[in-house]
């Protein structure tokens, strides 16, 4: 083709779009390309069919006022309420500590005018602050006070690394007092412009910062001693893994690192493999694995922080909904970092009757007080089989072995949040999870499930309180777990927890005919119980929250209550497609509904075993089927026409067989 056609060719192609190009500019709309935001977040600008006013939806939580879009574009999960009403309860105790310390007292809205003492946290400190009562203030001398709203100079700096459309970052400046500044970063250009209108919206300019950069980068941009932050918080889609490095860098001496993990597929065993390339440690498909995930992001943030010589000490871990959230403080010093080896432990779990063993990394020896020595620990603590049922065991972890909560800084904001429930909108689920978390056996990591223990011998479930009374009548100590409804953490090694299921089945008979010999069951309810149990309900069994009827465990409120989908660049479209999926999905892997008829019908195909032995004395009535089972024909005899098979005699044992014509 020649140099002419091919203009001639292009000339013709191109000009309906210059056509289209130039009645827009006619009417005031401009052919370029989007704005670089725009591109960024993978948006085209709005056009006439969709106005920007008619995409945004307006919320209140808290004392916040927010406006998203209601496309997919911006991430927002109301689920998270609970989440961010208590990361405010927590900040709100922290800088009552850290501003107390500066001789600062804190006002909070529709709490008492009262002073409050103030006890350190952390072990470096020695000095305990007390603050002075009114009356022995020097005459003009007022305390001073920081409120909700106002800048204090000596407040805390913090940064909301992911903040998408600002709200924990806003509701941070209006209901937490006692703030320098607050930083609310996103990498989406979309977000930082929703965030700035947010800030502009609630008044808060004055306090919040809206930035846009890789969260890493920033947290990077300020390691140094000056410049780092007194709170961090991170709320990821997904695993926080990719941010936890910079994290501890930026945290500054004593800080208060907030993070969430929503990737509980992975925390909880369906991926060991994963589990490991993000956070270091093998998880375990148990019924304990939600306060395992705690454990092994605790693990996570701690080896991350013992590379630059710091170290976490966790203030409150909680599991709730779908994600796990954990609060720490993090602390620099050569000397503590060298025990974190002995606080780390492997867990040998049993692959048939779940009794697992915690094996220590380290092992710590010395008198309190003077010098301590460290040195590897020995083991392992289990032998190749397991002694219950004969098992192997499967090896997980590394996990935090210590303490999960600090008791002292829980009750705390168990006792702020009950002393102004209308501060929060889920103030009663915070005291119902606190109040358990209090009531949880701090030195005993992980936890059984009744229906674990009972499902395992194949016997009847026994209740909760049957089942605490006889560890409590056997001198051990028990309690319940916030992380499931159904845990019984105890002191009592797992062969006095097998001696009560026994003496539990010798009440409630299972029939050992029934049983293989090579299953758990029957190789645990073959030995004989060295321990008598007692079943008498005793009255410290109950435990206080559950006496008081506390909201501990909620239920789901409403359907699809759970993760939300990713903000993508299709905004209402991807939403749209992500529900017509799970309208599709809905009840997939449930059975239809099925009435008597259909139930007996379906009986009727499975083979009655005790006809098989020739013990059913039911014969008609038994609602599983008498028939001998038909016998299979090889390929070979079967003839190769029909009419050859019809014309063929009978003998005489051939009538007793019912499936051949």
């Amino acid at each position: 083709m020649s140099h002419a056609r091919i203009v001639l060719w292009l000339s013709l192609t191109l000009r309906p779009t210059r056509v289209l190009c130039t009645a827009r500019f006619f009417e005031g709309q401009s052919p370029g390309l989007p704005n670089p935001a725009a591109m960024e977040n993978g948006t085209g600008p709005c056009g006439e069919e969709c106005p920007r006013e008619v995409q945004e939806t307006t919320i209140t939580e808290g004392a916040a006022k927010i406006a998203f879009p209601s496309a997919n574009e911006v991430f927002y999960n109301p689920v998270q309420e609970f989440n961010r009403d208590l990361t405010c309860a927590v900040i709100t105790e922290f800088a009552r500590i850290q501003l107390g310390a500066k001789g600062i007292q804190i006002k909070v809205p529709g709490e008492k005018d009262t002073q409050k003492v103030v006890v350190d946290l952390s072990e470096q400190e020695e000095e305990k602050v007390e603050l002075k009562e009114n009356e022995d203030l020097a005459s003009g001398d007022q305390p001073r006070t920081a409120a909700v709203g106002e800048i204090c100079e000596e407040g805390l700096h913090v940064l909301e690394g992911l903040a998408a459309s600002g709200l924990r970052s806003i509701r941070f400046a209006l209901e937490v007092p006692g703030l320098r500044s607050v930083v609310a970063n996103d990498t989406s250009a979309r977000a930082v412009d929703l965030i700035r209108r947010n800030v502009q919206l609630n008044d808060v300019a004055h306090l919040v910062q809206p930035s846009q950069a890789d969260a890493r980068m920033l947290m990077y941009q300020h390691q140094r001693v000056s410049e780092r932050f007194d709170v961090i918080d991170l709320d990821p889609y997904g695993s926080p893994a990719p941010f936890l490095d910079a994290a501890v860098q930026a945290v500054s001496e004593g800080g208060l690192l907030c993070v969430t993990c929503t990737d509980m597929a992975v925390l909880a065993g369906n991926s060991g493999e994963t589990c490991y390339s993000k956070y270091g440690a093998m998880a375990l498909k148990s019924r304990a694995c939600h306060e395992m995930a705690l454990r092994i992001v605790l693990h996570s943030l701690d080896l991350r922080a013992n590379c630059y010589q710091r170290f976490v000490v966790p203030l409150l871990s909680i599991s709730a909904d779908f994600y796990v959230r954990v609060f720490v403080r993090v602390f620099t010093g050569q000397a503590k970092v060298k025990a974190s080896a002995s606080k780390q432990a492997l867990v040998f779990q049993c692959v048939g009757c779940g009794a697992y063993h915690l094996q220590r990394l380290g092992k710590a020896s010395g008198v309190p007080g003077s010098r301590v020595k460290f040195s590897a620990a020995c083991g392992p603590p289990v032998t190749p089989e397991c002694e219950h049922c004969g098992q192997r065991h499967q090896l997980g972890g590394p996990v935090w072995a210590e303490p999960i909560h600090d008791l002292d800084f829980v009750g705390r904001v168990l006792e702020a949040v009950s002393a102004n429930p209308g501060r929060f909108h889920t103030s009663e689920r915070i005291r119902g999870v606190l109040s358990v978390i209090t009531e949880e056996l701090p030195d005993v990591p992980l936890y059984y499930t009744l229906d674990q223990l009972s499902s395992t011998i194949h016997c009847n479930t026994p209740s909760l309180l049957q089942l605490r009374s006889a560890l409590l009548h056997a001198d051990f100590r028990v309690s319940l777990s916030h992380a499931c409804k159904n845990a019984v953490k105890t002191d009592a090694p797992a062969s006095a927890l097998w001696d009560i299921m026994r003496c539990w089945e010798k009440e409630c008979p299972v029939k050992r005919e029934r049983l293989s010999e090579t299953s758990p069951a029957f190789r645990i309810l073959s030995v004989e119980p060295r321990l008598q149990a007692n079943f008498t309900i005793r009255e410290d069994a109950n435990p206080s929250s559950r006496q008081r009827g506390l909201k501990r465990f909620q239920a789901n409120p409403e359907a699809n209550w759970g993760p939300r989908p990713r903000a993508r660049p299709g905004g209402k479209a991807a939403d749209e497609a992500m529900e017509e999926r799970r309208r599709l999905l809905q009840n997939k892997r449930k059975e239809p509904p099925e009435d008597a008829a259909q139930r007996a019908a379906r009986l009727k195909t499975f083979p009655c075993k005790r006809f098989k032995e020739g013990t059913c004395q039911r014969g008609d009535q038994c609602c599983y089927s008498h028939s001998p089972p038909t016998p299979r024909v090889s390929a070979d005899a079967v003839p190769d026409c029909p009419e050859t098979s019809n014309q063929s005699p009978r003998g005489p044992g051939d009538a007793a067989r019912p499936g051949i014509d």
